[in-house]
């Protein structure tokens, strides 16, 4: 089974491409493209793999793009900083998706879904689930959060957010100047509405701003402690796990 790669940032689709290696030797890698234009032009002259990796937001636009020029009957596994919400859109069919930084086993499941369930005549795609897709990606994430004080309703910003929390099963917005907001959403739902080029989560409990991170220092365990901004009752660590996508992410 051959198999191309379109991704604009060198490090990740090298990366990607070892990753294939390691999961599943047999595949075999023919070209890699960073760009919706290189991508068009190479399909419409040569045959097509068995597989593609596409991810979305490229340099030039968005692959789905490619779909508008090419006639794509290969399937295709999606890799996306994109949120896991706006995706379920368009994982239907032979349509996949992968969140990046992208996890080993999870990369082995999905070459196994399409190894077991599809031949080189892949089925059709759902091009309304791929526009619906397409607009919900093109939207932009959430500009502000509304929360109540008092009798009072205020509206925050996310460029004023430094820190989001949970303590004692709730959440909360910690803002620049300093000051606590409580916020019905849990974690989960929260990361989901914010732009993942500007919050990383970090932990369990704390997902924080990047414009709110003044110093990142090594710390036991092979983690991270990281100094914010503001002012924290405990110290903010990256996790172990977390810590090689947490790099990742600050060198977008």
């Amino acid at each position: 089974m051959k198999y191309i790669i379109t991704e604009d940032e060198k490090p990740t689709a090298e990366r990607l491409k070892r990753m294939i290696s390691n999961v599943s030797p047999d595949l075999e890698h023919l070209v890699t493209f960073d760009s919706v234009s290189s991508a068009v032009k190479w399909l419409n002259a040569s045959e097509h793999p068995d597989l593609a990796f596409f991810d979305i937001q490229l340099a030039d636009g968005l692959s789905f793009e490619i779909f508008e020029q090419v006639q794509v009957e290969f399937p295709v596994i999606f890799t996306t900083a994109f949120n896991e919400y706006a995706i379920k859109a368009f994982k239907v069919n032979s349509i996949d998706y992968l969140l990046k930084p992208i996890d080993e086993t999870e990369l082995k499941i999905a070459i196994e879904k399409f190894q077991k369930g599809f031949t080189t005549k892949a089925k059709s795609f759902d091009t309304d689930a791929i526009e619906r897709a397409l607009a919900m990606l093109t939207n932009t994430y959430k500009t502000r959060f509304v929360v109540k004080v008092g009798e009072h309703i205020r509206m925050i910003p996310v460029e004023e957010i430094a820190l989001i929390y949970s303590s004692e099963k709730s959440s909360f917005i910690r803002v620049k100047t300093g000051r606590d907001y409580g916020i019905d959403n849990s974690l989960d739902t929260i990361l989901a509405m914010l732009n993942p080029t500007d919050f990383f989560r970090v932990s369990r409990k704390h997902i924080v701003s990047l414009s709110s991170i003044s110093d990142i220092i090594s710390y036991s365990g092979s983690r991270l402690k990281l100094k914010l901004n503001v002012q924290t009752e405990e110290d903010i660590i990256v996790s172990r796990e977390k810590v090689a996508e947490f790099k990742e992410w600050l060198d977008r």
